[in-house]
């Protein structure tokens, strides 16, 4: 049977013991993921990570073909797109994390790869004190125009989209299943909203139950996709926790607010922040502060900034000074992004340019070109 690029995409995330670091690996031998089912086996144990098991599940994949066309025609009935990490359309920043999903299916109208992108996390049974900051928190953000993601949970994931949609700001959840259902189905009525004025986000295909495992998985998504993670109330274990443990692997920004030192909803966050891994954040003010978004809601003239003309610049190092082009300040995703680097190496440029005096670190891993 002749299938489209889009089956063998989803065909490829459906086979055993193929994990996403494993397909992202299958498509730099391979060049596609048609190519990867053309292969014979003596061929496929040449790359690196497979084995004989591998090797015959990727032969064997008559029924796992046959699955992915029955989601590529889901697909199309329910104008989901279907997102592969090569695409353009793919969240840039949660590409940059190594365990970001190969696959991601998108219902909704946001475009994932605006300039300023915020989680908001928390604990399932909030206090009123935390839906109220959470409430204040979009609010005082609706100026900013960023894109607002949570996971459509109880609490303050719910709090915080319908915060959003009531503030007029787009807002994305991420799901632990797949989009043939919503959960928890009373969220319902938020989730067709969202569709409109933001969108739903799932690594998983259809018929995927909201499994005990998924949820972390989930979580990874909510971190990588944003520039800052917010905990507004957790205890000491938890999803929220694991989201910021997570945001925190990957280099983001997380601010946590504070609480009372004897109450069991705060401890998660106290303890983010007496372990220096979560800013303190009493106000929208200090997220805009330390990550250097306030200048953003000021008019400000249009600058051109001459690209200093150097020498004795390595081609990773011209490649940074060039990504400013007429910007005086770039965010580390954003220089990643623009230059292909990793976060490790263009850290690692920046600082040299840095002792060049070339570069300004700022707050908030923002950076600006010296003139």
């Amino acid at each position: 049977m002749n299938y489209n690029d889009l089956t063998y995409q989803i065909g490829l995330t459906l086979l055993n013991g193929v994990g996403d670091i494993l397909t992202k690996n299958l498509i730099a031998y391979c060049g596609s993921a048609q190519q990867v089912f053309k292969m014979n086996k003596s061929q496929l144990e040449k790359i690196p990570g497979i084995g004989n098991y591998t090797a015959n599940a990727i032969l064997q994949s008559k029924t796992v073909l046959e699955r992915a066309e029955k989601e590529v025609k889901f697909l199309e009935n329910n104008s989901i797109k279907a997102l592969f990490f090569t695409d353009t359309e793919y969240p840039k920043r949660l590409k940059n994390c190594i365990d970001s999903p190969a696959m991601l299916y998108y219902k909704g109208s946001s475009n994932l790869n605006v300039e300023k992108i915020i989680s908001v996390v928390g604990t399932r049974t909030p206090s009123v004190y935390g839906k109220q900051m959470t409430d204040q928190l979009i609010h005082d953000l609706t100026t900013c125009g960023c894109l607002v993601v949570s996971g459509l949970a109880y609490g303050i994931d719910i709090t915080a989209h319908k915060a959003a949609l009531d503030n007029g700001l787009e807002t994305i959840g991420v799901l632990a299943h797949g989009l043939d259902r919503i959960y928890p189905s009373v969220h319902s009525q938020y989730a067709e909203r969202m569709i409109d004025k933001g969108g739903l986000l799932t690594e998983f295909i259809t018929e995927t139950k909201p499994e005990k495992e998924n949820f972390p998985k989930r979580n990874r998504i909510v971190a990588g996709m944003c520039d800052a993670l917010v905990v507004v109330e957790s205890k000491r274990e938890g999803g929220s926790l694991i989201t910021a443990t997570i945001a925190n692997s990957y280099n983001k920004d997380i601010f946590a607010y504070p609480g009372k030192a004897n109450d069991s909803l705060s401890e998660g966050c106290n303890g983010l922040i007496k372990s220096n891994r979560a800013h303190l954040i009493e106000n929208a003010s200090d997220l805009l502060y330390i990550m250097n978004w306030q200048e953003k809601l000021q008019a400000k003239k249009q600058k051109t900034t001459q690209i200093p003309l150097l020498l004795n610049l390595s081609n990773e190092e011209q490649l940074i000074i060039n990504a400013f082009g007429d910007s005086q300040k770039l965010h580390l995703d954003q220089i990643c992004q623009i230059t292909n680097l990793s976060i490790s190496k263009a850290s690692s440029h920046i600082l040299q340019l840095e002792f060049s005096n070339l570069i300004t670190s700022l707050p908030g891993k923002m950076y600006q070109l010296n003139n």
